[in-house]
Formats: C-alpha cells, sequence, structure tokens
C-alpha cells in the first residue's frame, strides 16, 4: 500500500496545503488502546458487567441513566474518564503536529471524541472542536446553569465486576445537585453546549485564512456520521483513513483503507522518500 496512487496522491496534497484540518472519529484512539464500542458486542466486551445487567450503549450513554442509576451511570463514564486520563497518545498523533508545523496556518481539530486525547498529544486548545464535548469537563444533571468545569479534581474509584462508583459522586457548586460529564449523549436535552459553540466559532474564523485547505479524516464509522459529513463538506481534498468505511464520493476526496498510526506513518514515510 506505500506506493499506492491514493497514498502518493493524499501525500502531495497534505504537501501543498496552507492549512490541515483532522476530523476523527473513534477509531482514531483503537491504536492507543481505547475501545471503540463498534456495535453491542464491542461495547459489551469493554464493559461485561453491563451486559450481565442489558445494559446496551445507549442505554448507559443516556442522561436519563443519573437519575434512575446513578452509581451505574458514574461507574461507567468514570471508568471511561480514568482510562482516557491514563491513556497515551499513539505516534500518528505526532506525526501530524509535525505536518501542521510546516504549513502557514497550521493546523484544526473537529472531533467527535470525549477523549482529550488531542490536547494531551499536544495540540493547541484553542484549536480543537469537540463537537460531543469533553469527558474532561462536568455540568449540572439539570443544567441549572449554562456552566460547566473542570472535572481535574474528580478522582473516580469504580467497582469494575459491578461498574458502580464507590467513592462520592461529583456535585454541582452552583445548586448542590448531581454533576454530570459534559458530554452530548443520546435523548439529551440538557448539553450545555456553549464551550463546543465556542470552539465552532473559532474553527470558522480559522477556515477563512486559509486558502489551499487539506482535511485528513481519521476512524470515522458510518453509524455516527457527524465527523465524515463534516469532512465531506470541505472536499474536494478530503484523505478518509479508516479500515473498513474508507469510501468516499469521487468528487470529495479518496479513502485509503487502513488504521490510524500504520496509515498516517505510510504517508509520512512518502514524504522521508520525496527529500
Amino acid at each position: 500500500m506505500e506506493n499506492s496512487e491514493e497514498v502518493r496522491q493524499a501525500a502531495s496534497w497534505i504537501r501543498d496545503a496552507d492549512g490541515m484540518l483532522i476530523t476523527a472519529g473513534a477509531g482514531m484512539g483503537v491504536d492507543s488502546g481505547l475501545p471503540d464500542f463498534r456495535g453491542t458486542d464491542g461495547f459489551w466486551r469493554a464493559y461485561p458487567a453491563l451486559r450481565r445487567q442489558g445494559f446496551s450503549f445507549e442505554d448507559i450513554a443516556n442522561p436519563a441513566g443519573f437519575v434512575s442509576h446513578p452509581h451505574l451511570s458514574w461507574g461507567f463514564y468514570g471508568h471511561r474518564l480514568a482510562l482516557y486520563r491514563a491513556t497515551v497518545p499513539h505516534a500518528g498523533f505526532g506525526i501530524l503536529r509535525k505536518w501542521a508545523s510546516t504549513m502557514k496556518r497550521g493546523a484544526f481539530v473537529f472531533t467527535s471524541n470525549v477523549d482529550g486525547q488531542f490536547q494531551k498529544a499536544g495540540f493547541d486548545v484553542e484549536r480543537i472542536v469537540e463537537c460531543h464535548g469533553s469527558i474532561h469537563l462536568l455540568q449540572c444533571v439539570e443544567a441549572c446553569t449554562d456552566d460547566a468545569w473542570s472535572a481535574d479534581d474528580f478522582n473516580p474509584v469504580v467497582n469494575e465486576t459491578s461498574c458502580l462508583l464507590e467513592n462520592e459522586m461529583p456535585r454541582c457548586p452552583h445548586c448542590g445537585g448531581l454533576a454530570r460529564p459534559n458530554i452530548l449523549m443520546f435523548g439529551d436535552w440538557r448539553w450545555v453546549d456553549k464551550y463546543t459553540n465556542r470552539q465552532q466559532r473559532r474553527l470558522e474564523t480559522w477556515f477563512e485564512s486559509t486558502e489551499q485547505l487539506v482535511i485528513v479524516e481519521v476512524g470515522a464509522g458510518k453509524a455516527l456520521p457527524t465527523v465524515r459529513r463534516f469532512s465531506e463538506r470541505y472536499g474536494p481534498h478530503v484523505i478518509r483513513i479508516n479500515p473498513r468505511e474508507h469510501s468516499i464520493p469521487g468528487v470529495k476526496g479518496l479513502g485509503i483503507s487502513g488504521g490510524a498510526s500504520e496509515t498516517l506513518q505510510l504517508l509520512d514515510n512518502v514524504f522521508r522518500s520525496w527529500k
């Protein structure tokens, strides 16, 4: 695949760009060891305790759970928070940062991931849109305010057998009620979107500064197509990297079948061969 026409074409688009929009879905984190919850079985492999209790991803990733079973909901999200804090971003993040450093307008990130891995990998926090929010921020379950605050002071203790939170749940500093992650969940009418909207406005300003844009999309599947649709809006130079769902309309860009870290390394190898 290293010398394929698609890989060489993609490399030339990146070389000629003055700005790079990185769009990323759950597949971006797989090479760092993170689960992508592909299908119900994939979710249950990661959380067998929820299989035993009959909860699907849609059931547990739901604001209603913080009312009906708050210790279980916080067990799930607390486990994820601890996992993301402990995870080291894979080498592909560094490759993307290196490419961006050579471009006049640098890079901007648009991701549906809530894990904060781009920030951890050293990307500018002012140049990241988290369209589904962030697990590293908390908000009030009742949205008594449009405020969100850092989760840094919350250190979850989760029983991995039962997936129940064992320490005290975080509270809203405004009303004293239960807090939850500032993440867009299923059936979510009370998500505080102020921070994502602010990020989106910064991205729109950055777009206006670019003249030769390239979009590198990594690990965005069809099940939740938000990222894929966003990428295609800014074609024709969209490079879609996905091991199984890499197809893209020809007028929008090109697809490369492969995982995140491996494919980004292949593209980087082409740059090295051109020097």
